[in-house]
């Protein structure tokens, strides 16, 4: 069966859902939950939830939450293709969430900032028609060569490619050279304002001489797919906003899987919509009814 190849960072999620400011150097009551994280897993998860075979290549730790994730993921229907490291933690992120469902990260990418050209196995393309990547990989600067050796590969492979940018305050200078030839870039109003200096949908346009198309993210406002044909935009779903964790992992998941399997651009957009919709009505980045699971495989 053909996959999706996604690339990017799998971990664990602390998320403290609090109410009201967090008092500094004293305590805040909040209710704590461990949950699967990693915006390379997220993807990953809600691509199987939409009814497609991914394959995440990711790096964890050789411990106890680096099996947890393998376990989770299998189970969600996710084939993890995971090297695994003896010496850096599996990634793991606190996640606070405030009473607007709005979040803020402290993340560490640990085993996943040593990302390796090497972490890829090259025939893992061979079934493949797609490789998406996360962002975080090139904006870690340890883990950027490895990124952009993933892009190279997955072109030589004849793979259409999508990149989500993931923060607008890691963009670096040379972000959009690196992701030149990119088929669909992923990113949400914050990020196009650090790359066009707008955030008007068809500023993505100017984006246009360096990758096929921009699937935009605007929150409330809904979604935009920029190309050379113009603007499709399409409504936000109106559910409440409990957890924003992961929002855009659903949307790129959502998306692609429509895309892929040749979707309209406006069908594509709704599909992203309503994957979003899905993730940020539950806690946790990844959809609520594949986690947790109690199988423990071996990682390979």
């Amino acid at each position: 069966m053909t996959s999706i190849v996604v690339v990017g960072d799998a971990g664990l999620d602390v998320v403290a859902r609090h109410a009201g400011p967090i008092v500094h150097g004293g305590d805040s009551r909040a209710s704590v939950t461990i949950e699967p994280g990693g915006a390379g897993a997220n993807t990953a998860v809600w691509l199987a939830a939409c009814g497609t075979s991914p394959v995440l290549v990711a790096r964890v730790g050789a411990d106890s939450a680096g099996r947890q994730v393998h376990a989770e993921l299998t189970s969600a229907g996710v084939r993890c293709a995971f090297a695994v490291d003896t010496e850096a933690a599996t990634c793991c992120v606190v996640v606070l969430v405030d009473d607007t469902g709005q979040r803020s990260m402290l993340p560490d990418r640990g085993a996943n900032a040593r990302f390796s050209p090497g972490d890829l196995d090259r025939g893992l393309l061979r079934d493949a028609s797609h490789l998406h990547l996360s962002g975080y990989v090139l904006l870690d600067a340890s883990s950027r060569p490895a990124g952009l050796a993933v892009l190279r590969a997955a072109r030589e492979a004849g793979l259409t490619t999508s990149v989500d940018p993931q923060s607008s305050a890691l963009i670096y200078d040379g972000f959009l050279d690196d992701i030149r030839g990119v088929d669909l870039l992923l990113p949400n109003t914050e990020e196009l304002v650090a790359l066009t200096g707008s955030a008007e949908p068809a500023s993505a346009a100017s984006l246009l001489d360096v990758v096929g198309a921009v699937a935009l993210t605007s929150g409330a406002g809904g979604a935009s797919w920029v190309d050379a044909d113009g603007v499709v935009s399409v409504p936000a779903e109106d559910v409440e906003c409990v957890d924003s964790t992961g929002a855009g992992d659903a949307f790129d998941a959502g998306l692609l899987a429509a895309w892929l399997s040749g979707a309209s651009r406006r069908d594509a957009l709704l599909g992203g919509v309503r994957a979003a919709a899905r993730a940020v009505s539950a806690v946790g980045a990844q959809p609520a009814e594949v986690q947790p699971s109690g199988v423990q495989p071996s990682m390979t």
